[in-house]
């Protein structure tokens, strides 16, 4: 980009010296995602620019949750804010800049792009998605909209959750109507107590559900359960796990949804080994918990962590546990807010990322709402509406050529390598052990065949004994080959 781009990028905001705006890498009806280097300390990053935040007192809000709860949520499997840019007016500013790491696609794309996704790759994403949710959870945070395209992802096979304006803190005394009045998730990942209104009382465990059906598209390549409307989506989760049991449906509170279920066809369901036939059968065995229809059935992340199936690469020591959000930081989701309210809570949350302007706005209260800060450059606004109205088409970043960023390389790399040294490492003694067993086992044939005086040299018993030495020196070069190193 040239010096006039980014100079209309950073219309009235004083950091436009820090970041060096590289490429527009998204475009959606917020507004525009550039990819830029951070000067100051050379780590790429994404930077979104939120276009007229204050249009809608309802979309206001939900950015005001996202950027509070990433701020508080801070986790390796969690996307993280590492900036939000200064407005240069506390009362005036309607568009705000928010910098992420940057992350080369999300898990829509790789599975689009990978249709030989190895078991370790199953295994390793799944671990994961569970660690990050694990956190959350802890945190006393429903997501509430987790779906292939809410996970970001590197080549390295490294997940990160994100997108957490539909997400909510849980406390025991907020009403159900300002929890669930605006749950508009996906309805493919979304858990049959939530297509129905099935329970009084929801659970992390729709998050677990929504887990699972991620997990069964990595395995799948496909959705597991791409409905056309709740009453099909219904349809499709019950022709693969059955209808579910009479004391299962004697639960649903809604009277529409429990005549409905009780009015289906009985169906026997589908064996996962089946359907799923080329996946690991441990993967299968949690994959089913995850997928109860009960979700009193389904397991926490917690649960699900500890089972066999992460057996040698799950680690209580870092799987850390959340502490619980305030209540107080989230009272605004208790009343209606007005736009200056909401604004000023907005403003509020940018000046945690500024110390200097945060102490100063606390030791003088809001006297200082009004004051302008001094703008680095000029023409900040227009070099935005040149990248919104298109800008150049051949720095869109498309799905077309999204193939190389989100084809993962065969070997697995180091921080795969560290992420699962002791699975590794126990899979690898495993393997030795193996081969010395094979070993001797094999010196015991050979001298039962010396003592027999059998092993002549150049004889055919000696011929055989070389060749199943060759065939045991092949495996054992295949299993080094198929392991992580």
């Amino acid at each position: 980009m040239g010096d006039q781009t980014v100079k209309e990028f950073f219309s009235e905001y004083g950091e436009s010296s820090r970041y060096q705006i590289k490429e527009v890498i998204g475009k959606g009806s917020y507004g525009v995602v550039c990819s830029a280097i951070d000067t100051k300390t050379g780590e790429k990053v994404a930077i979104k620019k939120i276009n007229n935040v204050f249009d809608h007192v309802s979309d206001a809000t939900r950015i005001l949750r996202e950027i509070k709860l990433l701020r508080l949520l801070r986790h390796p499997d969690i996307v993280e804010i590492k900036h939000i840019m200064l407005p240069p007016s506390a009362r005036e500013f309607k568009d705000i800049y928010v910098v992420f790491e940057l992350l080369e696609t999300d898990l829509h794309q790789v599975i689009k792009a990978n249709d030989d996704l190895t078991p370790e790759h199953h295994q390793f994403f799944l671990y994961q998605m569970l660690r990050g949710l694990k956190y959350i959870h802890t945190a006393k945070v429903f997501h509430r909209d987790l779906k292939p395209k809410n996970i970001l992802a590197n080549s390295d096979c490294k997940l990160k959750i994100c997108d957490f304006g539909l997400a909510r803190p849980s406390f025991n005394d907020m009403p159900t109507t300002i929890f669930w009045t605006d749950y508009v998730a996906t309805r493919w990942y979304r858990a049959p107590e939530l297509c129905g209104s099935f329970f009084a009382k929801y659970s992390p465990a729709i998050d677990i559900w929504s887990i699972g059906c991620i997990f069964a598209e990595i395995l799948l390549g496909k959705p597991l359960f791409p409905g056309r409307n709740v009453v099909h989506q219904l349809e499709l989760i019950t022709d693969l796990l059955g209808t579910p049991a009479p004391e299962v449906t004697a639960k649903v509170r809604n009277e529409k949804a429990r005549r409905f279920l009780m009015n289906m066809r009985k169906k026997p369901g589908v064996q996962f080994e089946q359907y799923f036939a080329k996946a690991d059968k441990g993967a299968l065995r949690l994959l089913k918990r995850m997928l109860g229809f009960d979700p009193a059935e389904r397991p926490t992340s917690e649960e699900a962590l500890a089972d066999p199936y992460f057996a040698g690469l799950s680690q209580p020591g870092r799987e850390p546990s959340a502490q619980p959000v305030s209540k107080l930081a989230f009272d605004f989701e208790r009343r209606k807010l007005t736009t200056d309210e909401v604004r000023e809570l907005i403003y509020r949350e940018v000046l945690e990322y500024h110390p200097h302007m945060l102490a100063d706005f606390l030791a003088g209260g809001k006297q200082q709402a009004s004051f302008m800060y001094p703008s680095a450059v000029d023409n900040f606004r227009r070099q935005f509406a040149h990248l919104e109205g298109g800008g150049d088409p051949r720095t869109m970043r498309s799905s077309a050529n999204l193939g190389q960023a989100t084809s993962l390389p065969r070997e697995r790399v180091k921080d795969f390598q560290n992420e699962a040294q002791r699975f590794v490492q126990q899979r690898q003694d495993k393997d030795k052990d193996r081969a010395a067993v094979d070993s001797m086992a094999s010196g015991v044939r050979n001298m039962t065949v010396m003592e027999n005086g059998y092993g002549r040299p150049g004889g055919a018993d000696s011929k055989l004994l070389q060749q199943q030495q060759q065939q045991q020196q092949q495996q054992q070069q295949l299993m080094r080959s198929n392991s992580f190193q």
